[in-house]
């Protein structure tokens, strides 16, 4: 075991269960936060960096747990007035710390040991640090301890996902926002583009007509349905089990502290939290967060199939479908001069993969709950967070630069429909199918068009009747397809 030596005014030291460590004086982590530091150096991301709501949920609970704390006398048992200076200490620096102050001071990488302990370490030594330096102390004296005193009646293993679901829920509210502008603005176009006719396509062949508004009122309404799946994940993050402790028995809690605890944490942060049903199940079963996951991978696969569509029906332009234009944003080549590239349907595909692949890792990371914890938290935090914070990001993007400039190439969209032999679909009630076929097979053959291609083969209605020219108008207008009947 390392044995103290003596500080150097650039550091000071510091000692837990494992020994002495010099931690740089002017820093509010300590010991065991630097020992996290040294432990992971994977990916060079901090909490700060790709989590900061994360440090705003730790201070919420912090904050909630000092003042449940405080009430009840348990900060200091023996001294009614230090229980109360210390609780104060604690709460006023947890406002700092969620107003963001202390985001500096969060160094651990963002991949690190099973249920986040350096985080939560992280968040109790700051807090202890600020807190004694609010009583007049120093840095490292620790007047407020992290143990004893921040983390009172509090394990990693109920904090963590508690701080889990506040991070989720905080950042729940703008993904929202983004996904129903990304529908407002495929709305728009529906209405828009309401009576541009354009041929259907199934199996990557020509089929009946449609308008384009019907087919961008289909993105809308998939965009709402994800919308929707999204919402009702939401609502079991609400279920917290802060004061399961360790493993769900509430070791070393107050009878009453679930209750109040629970209660000011849902004053500080805003959400409607709610105590959970089985505090056993909080802290070893996390299938609500393989669900809201789920949610999310499914509003990416609706993504991606816009954009796969969107990529399909402005290829070309010349050589391609063409049927609609999206806009230029930049030039797409190094070599062929005047080329422009889709490059936000495919920035769309690459977000989709990425929400994927993010909601495999976690849905692993959600199985591999042994016994009576999951200590898979740090994962699943942050490829959720990944997925919720690029999605959020990205739909506005989408809808502004994308969507909201999709035009429709109407000519080139009357000129195959004109040509395709899928127009005699029309014809079935009229001729029937086998009549229909041989004269699909002659349009595909010859060239023909539909009216002329009936009117070659001498084709009859059921009745016995040549169809008129007037009447094969009146049955083939693309228009009329569109519609039931």
């Amino acid at each position: 075991m390392p044995t103290a030596t003596e500080a150097t005014p650039a550091t000071r030291q510091e000692k837990d269960s494992l020994g002495y460590k010099d931690v740089p004086a002017d820093v509010y982590y300590g010991i065991q936060t630097l020992r996290g530091k040294e432990n992971f150096p994977i990916s060079g991301l901090t909490v700060a960096q790709m989590m900061p709501e994360q440090i705003r949920a730790f201070g919420w609970i912090k904050k909630a747990a000092a003042k449940t704390n405080m009430e009840l006398g348990l900060l200091n048992k023996d001294d009614a007035a230090n229980n109360k200076a210390i609780g104060e200490a604690i709460m006023k620096a947890a406002d700092e710390m969620i107003a963001g102050k202390f985001n500096d001071q969060f160094v651990v990488d963002v991949y690190q040991g099973g249920t986040g302990t350096s985080n939560h370490m992280n968040a109790n030594e700051v807090l202890a640090n600020r807190a004694t330096e609010l009583l007049g102390g120093k840095l490292g004296e620790y007047k407020v301890h992290p143990n004893d005193h921040a983390n009172y009646g509090q394990s990693t293993n109920d904090v963590t996902p508690t701080v889990m679901r506040l991070t989720f829920l905080s950042m729940h509210g703008p993904l929202i926002q983004s996904l129903k502008t990304f529908e407002e603005s495929l709305r728009k176009k529906a209405v828009e583009f309401k009576n541009v006719l354009i041929p259907g396509r199934t199996h990557m062949q020509d089929a009946v007509p449609l308008t384009l508004g019907q087919q961008f009122g289909a993105y809308a309404n998939a965009i709402a349905d994800t919308i929707e799946n999204i919402e009702h994940a939401r609502k079991r993050l609400h279920f917290i089990g802060l004061g399961a402790s360790a493993l769900g028995t509430g070791l070393n809690t107050h009878p009453k502290y679930r209750e109040l605890v629970t209660r000011y944490l849902s004053e500080y942060s805003g959400f409607p939290l709610q105590m959970a049903k089985d505090y056993f199940q909080a802290t070893s079963s996390f299938g609500l967060f393989g669900d809201y996951s789920a949610a999310l991978r499914s509003a990416a696969l609706e993504l991606e199939k816009i954009a796969h569509d969107i990529k399909l029906y402005s290829m070309g332009p010349r050589t391609g479908l063409g049927e609609i234009s999206i806009p230029d944003w930049q030039p797409g080549s190094s070599i062929m001069p005047g080329k422009v590239n889709p490059i936000y349907p495919e920035l769309m595909d690459q977000l989709s993969y990425i929400v994927q692949g993010n909601d495999h890792a976690i849905a692993l990371a959600v199985q591999n709950g042994q016994l009576q914890l999951n200590v898979m938290m740090p994962t699943i935090l942050l490829k959720m967070t990944e997925s919720m914070r690029i999605l959020t990001n990205a739909l506005p993007v989408f809808a502004a630069k994308l969507i909201d400039g999709v035009q429709a190439n109407q000519e080139v969209a009357q000129y195959r429909l004109e040509n395709s032999a899928q127009m005699v679909t029309a014809l079935n009630p009229i001729i029937g199918y086998e009549q229909a076929a041989l004269v699909a097979k002659k349009v595909n053959k010859e060239g023909k068009s539909v009216p002329d291609a009936v009117e070659e083969l001498g084709i009859k209605d059921k009745h016995g009747n040549l169809l008129t020219k007037e009447r094969l108008a009146e049955v083939l207008s693309p228009a009329a397809m569109t519609e039931p009947g």
